[in-house]
């Protein structure tokens, strides 16, 4: 929770059961986390009524969704007032074109490293790519960010770039974060 207590602008809970960063069954959001730290879901391919127990029980602003979910879903989520940002895998010849169906149906992409995982890699992607990226849709950037890489960090000049989605840069071990690493993250 001490990462909490430095206001991160979000701070991120995954509900995939697949990831080594599970919460867990019993987990709960820790009653003094800040209100000014919005609090996101992460999920991956879950169903939307298990979104919106979990979205509600947690008090959550966001989701984010690492799966294959439609515009849809993305849609219908929002409905129910609440965020979405929906994680894009990217790779060499990624197609910008894919997301225009998701443009009106999200209110953030997030760009990270296509890999086995479904986020969390620790890979960082060429972000010249971007310079293809035309949509309104403001994006969170990932894969691969931590303070080693700070000069490259500090020149990007997206118009776009909202927030950079930080995790395995900044811990220790898998789950546990280095509070002196996430510091340094968050003077960008």
């Amino acid at each position: 929770m001490e990462v909490g207590l430095l206001h991160p602008d979000y701070m991120g809970f995954i509900f995939f059961r697949g990831s080594p960063r599970f919460v867990g069954d019993d987990f709960g959001i820790p009653a003094d986390l800040p209100r000014d730290v919005k609090r996101v879901g992460v999920f991956v391919n879950e169903n939307f009524n298990k979104i919106l127990e979990l979205s509600g029980k947690h008090a959550l602003d966001l989701v984010q969704l690492h799966g294959t979910e439609s515009p849809a879903l993305c849609a219908e989520i929002r409905r129910h007032g609440i965020e979405v940002i929906k994680a894009i895998p990217m790779h060499e010849d990624f197609d910008f074109g894919d997301l225009v169906p998701f443009e009106h149906e999200v209110d953030y992409f997030l760009f990270d490293t296509k890999g086995p995982l479904h986020g969390g890699n620790g890979v960082r992607f060429d972000w010249n790519m971007l310079r293809r990226y035309t949509l309104e849709v403001p994006f969170f950037l990932s894969g691969g960010l931590s303070p080693k890489i700070a000069d490259s960090i500090r020149e990007i000049s997206m118009q776009r770039l909202h927030a950079l989605d930080v995790n395995s840069g900044v811990e220790k071990s898998v789950g546990l974060k280095d509070l002196d690493l996430v510091k340094k993250m968050m003077e960008f």
